[in-house]
């Protein structure tokens, strides 16, 4: 059996890790690991994660904040690693810093926001594009985002950084899905899970615990995605971790 090749960023913690798991514990993957600090305790604990059969981990450095890490992640799997082709690529880092009223948002703000939950997205895409138009089966890109990014169903909460940043990546999600025929791309809505930064979110906005979901629901959910996603029926569209499409 091939293997397969799984490219997660921010995969040290919340739902990224929970994809690692599920991912790396299924036979004959190659699991690749990218967070901003190998040697933190949350990324080291990632070796003892249980593999399945003829499956392995590789852990490297990536910043999303970073313009040129991108480029770096995939130099060092190519030169150090041996890797010459990736078959899902998840870009998951991201930040949720503030939750301004759009009269109060600051410009570095708003800039900070899509610098890491969009730039690196695409930037991300760039350097992984070569890689997986290598893949050996119908190769996925899905960026992590956010009800919080829709215009359709956008909820009544003060959003005007991380909102609106997630709104912008929905954008390119779909562009990029109709620029590459060959690439199935789309973006995922993980739900409102008690990951630490969904506890905080809920917190701010005065939401109770009983509206979260759990994070093994809403990780068990988007892995049941990846393994059936096409791009005739998933491609371009928002896809919710119970496997519905979204309207955006």
């Amino acid at each position: 059996m091939s293997q397969t090749f799984v490219l997660i960023t921010g995969a040290n913690r919340g739902l990224g890790r929970g994809l690692l798991e599920r991912f790396l514990a299924q036979p004959n993957h190659t699991v690749i690991a990218a967070n901003r600090d190998p040697t933190h305790p949350t990324s080291k604990s990632l070796s003892e994660l249980p593999k399945g059969q003829d499956s392995s981990l590789i852990v490297v450095r990536y910043d999303a904040a970073a313009e040129q890490d991108a480029s770096n992640v995939v130099d060092e799997l190519k030169e150090k690693h041996g890797i010459d082709r990736l078959d899902i690529v998840i870009p998951n880092a991201g930040i949720s810093k503030q939750h301004p009223l759009v009269k109060d948002a600051k410009r570095a703000d708003m800039l900070e926001h899509v610098q890491v939950n969009v730039y690196a997205m695409i930037s991300l895409y760039q350097a992984t594009r070569d890689l997986l138009q290598k893949s050996t089966r119908e190769p996925i890109f899905a960026p992590i985002s956010s009800i919080a990014g829709s215009v359709t169903n956008q909820p009544p909460i003060q959003n005007a950084c991380y909102g609106a940043s997630k709104c912008l990546l929905n954008w390119y999600g779909i562009r990029i899905n109709a620029e590459d025929e060959w690439l199935n791309t789309f973006v995922l809505d993980p739900g409102f899970s008690s990951t630490d930064m969904g506890i905080h979110a809920a917190r701010t906005f005065g939401y109770p615990d009983e509206v979260l979901i759990s994070p093994d629901d809403a990780v068990d959910g988007m892995f049941e995605v990846f393994q059936t996603a096409s791009k005739e029926e998933h491609g371009g569209r928002l896809v919710s971790y119970t496997g519905e499409i979204q309207e955006w």
